[in-house]
């Protein structure tokens, strides 16, 4: 059975990934919905504009009455919710438009999606589903956690620690309540920290690397030791169907890479795979690791996040085909090969990766 899959956000660095899958990988529709931020670019989509199972919308989830249009137009059997205001540095800058996209736009968009689904024929309200898309930051600092837990599980009590990571835990908390009170068939997946292909260069691999193509300094947060997991944004897309298509309503499944690393040691890796891949180095720069350069840390930065992803390993029989080595070389190739992209969407204004 082939499905029409309402994609919001999809524009972005995730949801273009899961676009590419659904298209290049089943037989299933998509449509997706991004109001196309600084960070939501329709060169991500370029290879699927013109596909017969492919529609793009520009518009914001905030809009109801664009949503419910949008609804009832292309009649989708599953949204997935991806699109969302995500990082750190700017939520502690200007929370507002956090508060505003990841809360409100989830409420708006669990409204229309409750009276769409109310309107379906039993069939297909069985089969429908809400899979909104969230990160293990929810969860809070390892570091910090008083039940000795290692590492996240689906069960790990909320603790955010940025206005970000607060507005993605109420976003979180409005679909279970949605399933809860009005039934809502929902699904939730929380993901570790997302690299690869067409990432926005304010986050810290795409950062590393643009800047060290261009001989800027590698600015690392405090003494760099935050841990973080990693995990291939394709592994990414892929588990995201997996949950999608398979797994029963109202579950949630925690993501992760079984990559973990401490920043400094991430950007250190990146600078070895450069040394060995790029053939000339920017004019006065003999070693990419001499461009390191730590900087005052991020207030409340989180020391430790890291996921147990036994349940979907168990569950869905999913596990990331990327290793942290050979993803980060997959990704350092892409960027050496796109370096235009890099230029015509970065605006060189960020000081440190978002970890």
């Amino acid at each position: 059975m082939t499905r029409t899959i309402l994609v919001t956000g999809g524009a972005g660095f995730i949801g273009s990934a899961v676009a590419r899958f659904i298209i290049e990988r089943t037989d299933d529709s998509v449509v997706v919905l991004d109001k196309l931020t600084y960070c939501g670019n329709l060169d991500n989509l370029a290879g699927l504009q013109g596909h017969p199972r492919f529609v793009f919308e520009k518009g914001d989830i905030c809009d109801r009455e664009l949503v419910d249009r949008l609804l009832e137009r292309y009649r989708p059997s599953a949204v997935l919710h991806l699109a969302a205001e995500s990082h750190v540095d700017r939520s502690i800058e200007g929370p507002a438009v956090f508060i505003e996209t990841n809360i409100i736009g989830t409420y708006t968009l669990l409204e229309a999606a409750r009276a769409y689904w109310g309107r379906l024929e039993e069939g297909e309200r069985q089969m429908f589903r809400f899979h909104h898309v969230s990160t293990d930051e929810v969860f809070g600092d390892l570091a910090d956690s008083r039940t000795g837990q290692t590492a996240f599980t689906e069960q790990t009590p909320y603790s955010p620690s940025s206005p970000y990571s607060a507005s993605k835990a109420s976003s979180d908390h409005l679909v279970r309540a949605w399933s809860r009170t009005y039934g809502l068939p929902i699904l939730i997946t929380n993901c570790s920290n997302n690299y690869g292909p067409f990432q926005f260069p304010e986050k810290i691999i795409p950062l590393m690397i643009t800047n060290a193509l261009a001989g800027k300094p590698l600015p690392v947060y405090g003494d760099g030791r935050q841990i973080r997991d990693w995990l291939y944004v394709e592994d990414h897309a892929e588990a995201l169907y997996r949950v999608l298509t398979k797994a029963s309503a109202n579950e949630a499944y925690n993501i992760g890479g079984n990559a973990e690393m401490r920043n400094i040691d991430l950007v250190r890796a990146l600078c070895d795979v450069l040394e060995e891949v790029v053939p000339e180095k920017p004019q006065g720069v003999q070693r990419f690791e001499d461009l390191i350069a730590f900087v005052d840390d991020r207030p409340g930065h989180d020391l430790h996040y890291a996921i147990d992803a036994s349940r979907i390993r168990r569950d869905l029989e999913w596990e990331p085909k990327q290793t942290l080595t050979s993803g980060l070389r997959k990704t350092v190739y892409w960027y050496l090969d796109n370096q235009n992209w890099c230029e015509r969407i970065a605006d060189g204004s960020y000081r440190s990766g978002s970890v």
